[in-house]
């Protein structure tokens, strides 16, 4: 006799959370978000110099204000992450903000009683109606330009650390899979911003800046629908409050440091699934502000703003070590903003044709990204499976080792543009073309050997420093500490302008001229060379001091009150 079960009855299977199927929506997201953000990066300045009248010297400033801009306010959006918001609503509510910018792009550079009548299109019998842009125009676009760069920060703060929680780094069988994670989010960074150097630096250049502003909008749009796809299968982490407000907390001093008298919340206390990081030996004067102290007017436990624990004592020594790191990659992405000025303006002097087709100058970048787009999953997929075997490390080799190699190749792509610059140079001399605003005869696509080299330095270094700084973190501080990692680019852009002009009159000036023919940009890259090999010391310095945090993990299968012990190595 057969037996007849009701399917009401029947228990509901659980949905598997996490993995790389919820990543494949990051993924999405990131290079979607990204074609929109790197074509504007590398073409806004033609549309403040040809279509808002801007001068050269101002498009040029108000673009890597920007840009600067729009990395370090993911500090901001880190900090709304962590402390107020999950990373899937920060994703959402940023990009949100992201696209009503782009919307406001599109507006304004289709109608054009909200922008000022080009000069490019006045006949020089005309210039004089030629005109500045109002205070009114200049206040929508720089409302416009700062919402995107506000939208793109929370992203970028955010979208990486919900990606990477799709995989638990605590299971040996995961951690493998964190560290791919990263590679290809990257690549799908990489792969939006080849479409953007090219589909949409095409359609500003022929269609006009309203149908790229507009594809842009649609992008980012495209991007938030993707992410809000998969909500129902990602692993979505908890706000655990402001780690600033952790960090700044003040207790009072005590005259010892004994380890055993340390305050830390404890099994129960800390809740299941709770992150407590051991005490570690450096930075020991940091411990003070974790020493139990009772006195008669205070016999309970002391407040936060009294006491710290332990874990967030070492929040703060995580922060400190990581500075050092930071600051050594700033000047590699002071060369990134070389490599995206003064090579842009040396790929006009050359000779950019193609099978009979012109490279516009703005899809030069496509260069290196070409080199990151078959880089990446060789990296991946052959050298990480081949290192692991030799060093028993699930990444292959360890981040900082990752960023050290980024460092070096970064200090030989400018020692070969150097070598490039002098051999154009050379051609013009040859040509007698120095003061000719002809192309030379010389092929752009030798700008390639620079770009290649900087394209594997950037895969090296840009992964390795977000993943360091996601997995060294600690759980209530991802989101921020990922965002630390652009602001490396942030600052990088800032000192660009700030190096040129110090180099110009320190050697009395070496790009003054407004003429690449006799401009000695050669002995600038080499010096940004020396200047490179110089801070790659220096890294290895703090590297080598840096000490991979411990921590214990609350085992949800005891209670509890059993702890499991993590350490991460040494530096």
């Amino acid at each position: 006799m057969g037996i007849c079960r009701d399917a009401k009855n029947q228990p509901k299977q659980q949905v598997k959370l996490g993995g790389t199927r919820a990543a494949l929506f990051v993924y999405a997201t990131a290079g979607l978000e990204n074609m929109a953000f790197i074509s504007n990066a590398v073409s806004l300045v033609t549309y403040f110099y040809g279509y808002m009248n801007f001068s050269l010297a101002k498009s040029a400033t108000t673009l890597t204000n920007f840009m600067g801009t729009a990395f370090l306010l993911s500090l901001f959006g880190g900090f709304i992450c962590d402390t107020y918001l999950s990373r899937f609503k920060t994703c959402v509510l940023f990009g949100s903000i992201e696209i009503l910018g782009y919307a406001l792009l599109t507006v304004q550079a289709h109608f054009h009683q909200l922008r000022p009548f080009p000069c490019k299109d006045v006949p020089p019998s005309k210039m004089n109606q030629c005109e500045a842009a109002t205070s009114g125009q200049t206040a929508i676009l720089f409302t416009s330009l700062y919402l995107v760069a506000l939208g793109t920060s929370g992203i970028k703060a955010a979208l990486p650390s919900l990606g990477a929680d799709q995989f638990d780094e605590k299971d040996p069988k995961e951690a493998a899979s964190l560290s791919s994670f990263f590679n290809w989010l990257l690549f799908s960074i990489t792969i939006g911003a080849m479409l953007g150097v090219t589909f949409l630096v095409w359609i500003s250049t022929n269609q006009g800046w309203d149908w790229s502003f507009g594809v842009s909008t649609i992008a980012v749009l495209a991007g938030i629908l993707f992410l809000t796809m998969g909500r129902s299968i990602y692993r979505n982490n908890k706000p655990k409050g402001s780690p600033i407000i952790r960090i700044i907390q003040k207790p009072k001093a005590s005259n010892t440091s004994d380890g055993r008298k340390l305050h830390e919340t404890r099994d129960k206390e800390a809740g299941i699934g709770a992150e407590i990081l051991q005490r570690t030996a450096q930075f020991k004067f940091f411990d003070r502000a974790a020493i139990v102290v009772h006195d008669a007017s205070t016999p309970s436990m002391p407040g936060p703003w009294r006491m710290c624990t332990v874990t967030q004592v070492e929040e703060t020594k995580i922060i400190v070590r990581m500075l050092p790191i930071i600051l050594s990659t700033i000047l590699m992405n002071t060369c990134l903003a070389q490599l995206q000025t003064f090579t842009i303006q040396q790929s006009s002097t050359m000779d950019r044709s193609l099978l009979g087709f012109q490279v516009p100058g703005a899809s030069i970048p496509v260069i290196p990204l070409a080199f990151m787009f078959v880089s990446i999953p060789l990296y991946d997929r052959v050298f990480v499976p081949l290192a692991r075997k030799f060093t028993g490390i699930p990444t292959g080799i360890r981040y900082l080792q990752r960023i050290g190699v980024g460092l070096v190749l970064s200090a030989i792509s400018m020692a070969v543009a150097g070598i490039i610059e002098t051999r154009r140079k050379n051609v013009a001399e040859k040509h007698n073309m120095v003061d000719s605003a002809d192309p030379l005869p010389i092929s752009v696509f030798w700008l390639g050997f620079q770009y290649a080299i900087f394209g594997i330095a950037d895969m090296f270094t840009l992964v390795g420093l977000l993943e360091f700084f996601y997995s060294e973190s600690s759980l209530g501080m991802k989101s921020l500490s990922t965002a630390i990692s652009w602001c490396s680019l942030a600052f990088g852009y800032f000192t660009s302008s700030v190096m040129v002009e110090v180099v110009n009159k320190a050697s009395g000036g070496w790009l003054a001229n407004n003429n690449l023919n006799r401009d000695e940009l050669n002995y600038f890259y080499w010096l940004l060379s020396g200047l490179s090999i110089v801070n790659f010391g220096f890294y290895l310095v703090c590297s080598s001091w840096y000490r991979y945090k411990k921590e214990e993990q609350v085992d949800s299968n005891s209670g509890g009150e059993a702890k499991i012990k993590i350490e991460m190595g040494s530096g």
